[in-house]
């Protein structure tokens, strides 16, 4: 989860990893809205995190599929995997994302 400030017009100003008095409300860091916030910053590297960020969620969706076909198990996780893919799965569920899509109506 990531923390953003934003304008008087709701467009992300700033993001931060942490909260902070001006960065309080929070969004998913594989969001259109972040991922095109990254985009527009000044500088080469702006396009490499946010290909990340959507990376990341090809990534899930992956491992996801594995497990659901039995190809792997959680347990065959590292304990540190097993804590990120809880606490991505709880923010899909909190955020009403699903799998391979962006939001519960997508299939």
């Amino acid at each position: 989860m990531l923390y953003t400030k934003r304008n008087s017009s709701g467009e992300i100003v700033m993001l931060s990893k942490d909260p902070t008095p001006e960065c309080s409300e929070t969004v998913a860091p594989d969001s259109p809205e972040v991922l095109a916030f990254l985009a527009d910053q000044p500088g080469s590297s702006a396009h490499f995190i946010a290909s990340d960020l959507a990376f990341v969620r090809v990534v899930e969706d992956i491992l996801e599929v594995l497990l659901e076909k039995g190809i792997i198990t959680f347990t065959d996780l590292p304990e540190a995997a097993q804590a990120k893919v809880m606490e991505r799965k709880s923010l899909r569920v909190k955020n009403n994302v699903d799998l391979f899509g962006g939001d519960s109506d997508t299939i």
